[in-house]
Formats: structure tokens, C-alpha cells, sequence
């Protein structure tokens, strides 16, 4: 099978645009409705009006507890003539009961007081008082609802009071879903060969078909070659009215989406001014639309919601709702090339009277993205990036409420911080995010303005001392208080078993050692520093020494997986992975706040939880932490 190399750039207006008037023409939004048991409907979207088969009530109901009354029996009662009515004049009802003639009001019970068979009031009832009449709440062929209306729960109630029974509704459209690769497993095991992918696009997928509206029928995974994509294509696309291939989207050697739909439909485009999921293919198969998506997760996100969702609204009757949009303070440059439509996921938070935008990492691997962010922000094709402190507008992902109690720590990283996130969240509702970048780069986002506090342990190495120095430093003229998060141990990771027997820094020494460092700015690499000059060792003759990691599990990860034989970290990260361990030195880290950035309720719940037995429990079992002072102020200005 001939391999195809070549791959358009085309807009993305453009595909969209070509790709619904190619639909248009084959006559595929054409409604396709079912009646259904109104039992059912939740989530389902009217293709007519939907009419009420009788009236409700049906009856004059009691409104309330209490007795019927007419209501010209009771004109003269008042607090000095009460008037007493003989059994035959009234009649004792509940809520919802029949108020049947000659009766005409109702009297709530506690207005009334008994006295044998005879009910005594002291108030005049007015006619229809407390009574619900025939259709007050809908009446025989009122419209309940409208076509291309989504049922929710509370419609269900109001369509079966109607005596409603079948409501007409447009067909769930049906999304099928192969996932292509021969590198792909269906589940992860610890024992995974290197080059093994565990396949979780179509799941992802599915979700959003759900989301939409829509069902999904996942095909399991099928491996790169010509004929079992084409068997597999073959034997779902007859069963769905939108077909979605991931992966296999590229120009790689095995990649045959292209060629595959090419041999039995029409490719339509095969390459978009996108980033990420510049590889899209669209075309259409037996008269329905087909997607082949990219098989980065962040790409395939993007290109499915781009194109199959406004077409699987369209298909139920719908309009896709327009995001909520919020303009918001870029903290950092984003670069972007011209010529391309770029989707750049951020985090935002609240800050005072700002809201700002922190870009993630750009990967479209990066599938953790799609679970942190909070919104999108696309920069267009003519744009070439957005600079720091620019405004831009968000794309939502998150509702806004929990943006605002989103509490942001930037700074170094720490366990206890992942911690923090959880117990805030169960007690508090507030959602730390944290971001790291090295307690230099959180010390300097705080004096911005651009977090609520930072994580940091920086070695002051002419007093000896951690973190007050650099604040006073960089925090001068401000209102700051430095709290105790926890002390720790910091130290050499090595592989379990030590096979190499590194016991100190002048191990590193050795050539054949492969070390990782940490990045420019964080406390870990200021004290490697400071130990190496203590020790009189060259940093350049250590193998590694410019290799960078951002934070303490990262680590440790590249011990676990051989990328590295040894690096430096906090006991913690080596446990986890169940690496081993050698101590070097005990350090202190600490949560540095702004009291003018960071609201004082927020301040008493962090300190709270720092020393809540359970923050301390659950830190206590990590190992390699000494908790004296957590969750107390050790340093403040005098402001």
C-alpha cells in the first residue's frame, strides 16, 4: 500500500466550512426521530412539540391541610365573633385532595379549632382560597415543551403529569470508534515492554459522545496493517453515522487512515493549520462522516471537539452553546508561529481584582493537561504569540465558581503540597493548584502578584539559614509572613540496592555515574551547590550535572526507569518509587504569602491544615520529614 507523505496546512475555517457543505450536500443533517417511553427520554432532544394530554390539575384540589368550606358561610368571622360550623358544613382535606360543590374555599387546619363535631374559625375565608383550580399548572393541549429541546428531569415530572406517555425525539446518533496502533495495549501492567502505550483515546472519546448526547461503540484496538484496518472500518462504519479513527492520522510508516478511507470513501482533507492536531483527516465513508484524529491525547481532544461536536449537536437538533469566555492577564510569553491557529490550555485563578492565566505545558502528549486545565485560549493564525501581561480571552472549561476559589502556590515542589490539594478540597471546597518553577521563580511570581503564595527553601549560604534572608530580599517594602510547611531530607536517590555503591557527593565524581540536577533557581540546586563548594568539588566533573529535572518525583522517576543512576531529592520521592536513599542534609520548607494577595480565611485554613493530625499522619508515613514547626509563622515583616 502506497504510503502517503504528504499533508495539507489547511485553515481551519476553511475545513470546517468545506467539511459541513460536503454533509450538506449528501443530505446528512436530515432529522431522524423516534418515539420513545417518556421513562427514557433524559438527555434526549424533542424533534416536535410536545402537548399536554389533559389538564393539571384535572380536579379542584386542596392546596393545603384543612377543611372545605363555602365560602359565604364564613363572612362573619373575625378574632371577636368567631363563627362555628355545624359538620355538615364543612369537610376535613388534605394537600391534593378533591374540593368537590358546593364547597369553594379551604381553611388551613391551623386556623381552625374543634370543639365536638362543630370546626370554630376566626377569619373569613375569600372565595378559591387555597384552592388549585382545573389547569392551573397546565391545561389540555398546552405546550410543555418545544422541538429541539433537551428532557431533563424536572420536564420527565411535568410530561407524566400531563399524561404524556411517548414523546417524539431526534435518533441518538451513533459514534464509531476504532482505535488504530500496533503499540497500543488495552490495560497497563507492570511488567509493559518500553514502547508499549496503553490505548485510552477512544475511552476519552466515548465520554464526550456522552456528553453530547451521543452513544459510542468502541472496536477493540486494531493493529497497524492495511487489511485489519480495512476489516475493522468495514464492519463498524455500516453500524454509526459518524466513524473516528485515532491515530495512524501521520505520515508515518504504518500510518493508513488516509489510505484506507481514500480506498473507500472520499478524503476530504488530510492536514490542518492547527496546533496541536495538524495530522486530522476528514472524509467521508458510505455517505457519513469519518475523523481520524491524531493519537496524542491533547490532539485528539481538540480535533473531536472541533469537529464531531457541532455535528452530533446538529444531528439531535441542537446549537452547540458557546463557551463561557473571561479575559485574562497572560503571566507568561506565549510564542506561537504564524500561520497556524494555536489552542494553548491554560489554569486561571483569582487574584485580587485580576484574573489570570497560567499557560500549560505545550506537549500533545500531555494528556494531564486536559485534567488540570481550566480553559483554552486560541491564538489565531495571524498572530505570532501573546506577551506576558497581555490580556486574553479564556474559553472555559471549568465552572466559574471553582475559579474562584482557586488558591495558587508557585514555587519548589514538595509532597506534602499534593496533600494540601486533597484536605483543602474535601474541607474547604478550595482548589490549590500548584505549579512549579523553583522557589527563585516563585519567590519572583509572588512579587509580581501572580500567586497567592510560594513554595520555597532557599539556602541562604553565608548565615546558614533558609528562606528569610532571599525574603527580605526580594519582599522588601512588602507585608509577608513566611509558615512552616515541614523540614525534610534531602539527599542522594540512587537504585534500589544501591548497585553502584554511591555513598556520597565525591562518588559523582566518577565518569561512569550518569547524575540529574535540577533546574537553575530551585533550593535543590542551590544546596547541591552549596554542598559541592563545602566539599571542594568541581560541578563540571559531574556526569550529568546539566541535565534537568523540575521536580522531586521526576526525579526519582529517572533513577526508576535507568535514565539516570543518581540524582538529588527529598526522601519522600525515593520511597515512593521504592528507590533508595542517602541522606545529606536536613532543610526547611516553607510557604512564603503576601497578606495583601492571599484573603485571611484562606491563610487560617492553610495553617489549619498543616497542623491538622491528619496532615501530619498521612506526611509522617512518607518518611524523611520532621514536623515541629508546621503550620506556624517563623518569620514575618514588620509592617
Amino acid at each position: 500500500m502506497k504510503r502517503n507523505i504528504y499533508i495539507k496546512n489547511t485553515p481551519l475555517k476553511e475545513a470546517i466550512i468545506n467539511f459541513n457543505q460536503a454533509l450538506d450536500e449528501i443530505g446528512y443533517f436530515c432529522p431522524a426521530e423516534e418515539w420513545i417511553e417518556v421513562s427514557q427520554c433524559l438527555g434526549r432532544v424533542t424533534s416536535r412539540p410536545v402537548l399536554s394530554r389533559r389538564s393539571s390539575p384535572h380536579y379542584q384540589a386542596s392546596a393545603m391541610d384543612g377543611i372545605a368550606v363555602r365560602a359565604k358561610d364564613t363572612f362573619a368571622a373575625s378574632e371577636t365573633t368567631p363563627v362555628r360550623l355545624a359538620e355538615n358544613q364543612y369537610l376535613m382535606v388534605d394537600t391534593g385532595d378533591y374540593v368537590p360543590p358546593p364547597f369553594d374555599a379551604v381553611i388551613m387546619i391551623e386556623d381552625v379549632n374543634f370543639f365536638g363535631n362543630e370546626a370554630e374559625i376566626v377569619k373569613a375565608a375569600v372565595p378559591w382560597q387555597h384552592i388549585r383550580s382545573v389547569g392551573e399548572d397546565l391545561v389540555a393541549q398546552d405546550m410543555i415543551v418545544p422541538s429541539s429541546y433537551r428532557l431533563g428531569s424536572y420536564e420527565i415530572a411535568a410530561l407524566i403529569s400531563a399524561a404524556v406517555e411517548r414523546v417524539a425525539v431526534f435518533r441518538q446518533p451513533v459514534v464509531g470508534i476504532i482505535p488504530t496502533g500496533t503499540e497500543l495495549v488495552a490495560s497497563a501492567s507492570p511488567d509493559m515492554e518500553p514502547g508499549k502505550i496503553v490505548e485510552s483515546n477512544s475511552y476519552m472519546l466515548e465520554a464526550l459522545c456522552r456528553e453530547w448526547g451521543a452513544r459510542a461503540i468502541r472496536h477493540s484496538i486494531v493493529e497497524d496493517d492495511w487489511d485489519k484496518l480495512l476489516q475493522a472500518v468495514r464492519e463498524v462504519e455500516p453500524q454509526c453515522d459518524l466513524l473516528v479513527i485515532c491515530s495512524g492520522s501521520s505520515a508515518g510508516r504504518e500510518d493508513y487512515t488516509s489510505a484506507v478511507i481514500d480506498h473507500l470513501g472520499t478524503v476530504l482533507n488530510h492536514g490542518l493549520a492547527i496546533k496541536p492536531g495538524k495530522p486530522a483527516i476528514l472524509g467521508l465513508i458510505g455517505g457519513k462522516p469519518v475523523i481520524g484524529v491524531p493519537g496524542y491525547p491533547v490532539s485528539a481532544q481538540l480535533v473531536f471537539t472541533l469537529f464531531a461536536k457541532p455535528l452530533l449537536y446538529r444531528k439531535q437538533g441542537l446549537v452547540v452553546p458557546d463557551d463561557e469566555k473571561l479575559p485574562c492577564q497572560l503571566t507568561r510569553k506565549i510564542a506561537s508561529p504564524m500561520g497556524v491557529d494555536e489552542f494553548v490550555y491554560v489554569n486561571v485563578a483569582k487574584i485580587q481584582d485580576r484574573y489570570l492565566a497560567y499557560p500549560l505545558s505545550r506537549g500533545a502528549g500531555v494528556s494531564s493537561n486536559l485534567v488540570r486545565a481550566d480553559g483554552v485560549i486560541t491564538i489565531s493564525s495571524g498572530q505570532e504569540g501573546v506577551n506576558a501581561g497581555d490580556y486574553s480571552q479564556v474559553a472555559l472549561m471549568r465552572p466559574r465558581h471553582e475559579i474562584e476559589l482557586s488558591l495558587v502556590c508557585m514555587g519548589s515542589h514538595d509532597l506534602c503540597i499534593d496533600l494540601l490539594i486533597d484536605y483543602l478540597r474535601r474541607r474547604h471546597r478550595i482548589r490549590l493548584l500548584s505549579t512549579n518553577v523553583g522557589s527563585m521563580g516563585g519567590l519572583m511570581a509572588l512579587m509580581r502578584g501572580e500567586t497567592h503564595m510560594a513554595g520555597i527553601h532557599l539556602l541562604d549560604t553565608e548565615r546558614g539559614s533558609y528562606n528569610v534572608g532571599y525574603v527580605q530580599r526580594y519582599l522588601q517594602g512588602k507585608n509577608w509572613r513566611l509558615i512552616n510547611a515541614v523540614r525534610r531530607q534531602q539527599g542522594l536517590i540512587v537504585k534500589k540496592g544501591n548497585p553502584l555503591n554511591i555513598t556520597s557527593l565525591e562518588d559523582l565524581l566518577n565518569p561512569k555515574i550518569r547524575f540529574i540536577n535540577r533546574q537553575k533557581g530551585a533550593g535543590t540546586r542551590i544546596l547541591l551547590d552549596y554542598l559541592l563548594k563545602q566539599a571542594g568539588l568541581d560541578p563540571t566533573a559531574i556526569n550529568g550535572y546539566n541535565r534537568e529535572e523540575y521536580t522531586h518525583l521526576a526525579v526519582a522517576a529517572a533513577v526508576k526507569n535507568d535514565a539516570c543512576d543518581c540524582g538529588l531529592g527529598i526522601m519522600a520521592s525515593a520511597r515512593v518509587m521504592d528507590l533508595d536513599f542517602i541522606p545529606l542534609a536536613e532543610e526547611q520548607y516553607d510557604l512564603c504569602i503576601l497578606t495583601d494577595l492571599m484573603p485571611v480565611d484562606w491563610v487560617d485554613m492553610l495553617m489549619d491544615a498543616l497542623a491538622s493530625a491528619e496532615f501530619r499522619e498521612n506526611i509522617r508515613k512518607m518518611g524523611g520529614y520532621n514536623l515541629e514547626l508546621s503550620g506556624q509563622i517563623i518569620a514575618a515583616s514588620l509592617l
